[in-house]
């Protein structure tokens, strides 16, 4: 499984129902888990991002997919970033000769 970094912000629809959040954050856990995918974890932030996600994916066209799934519901906007741990930095490196 890849893993994904989700940097994300609230819309203006978002942060009007920032109530709900909790809810929808078990929802998208919900929603990666249908495309093969896990959650490791959601943390609510202070600073330039609202929320920060953890997740797994089969590949990045999963990912990409289920990002364009929450996106499409309007309550936030994300920078999803791959992520890489040391075994597969390793991988890398050692592609490079």
């Amino acid at each position: 499984m890849a893993t994904f970094v989700s940097l994300m912000n609230w819309t203006d629809q978002g942060i009007k129902e920032f109530r709900d959040t909790a809810k929808r954050a078990e929802a998208f856990t919900g929603l990666v888990k249908q495309h093969g995918g896990s959650v490791r974890a959601i943390y609510w932030t202070l600073g330039q991002y609202d929320l920060v996600a953890v997740t797994e994916a089969p590949d990045g066209e999963t990912a990409t997919a289920v990002a364009l799934l929450l996106g499409s519901m309007g309550n936030v906007r994300t920078v999803t970033m791959r992520a890489f741990d040391a075994e597969e930095m390793a991988r890398i490196i050692a592609k490079t000769g």
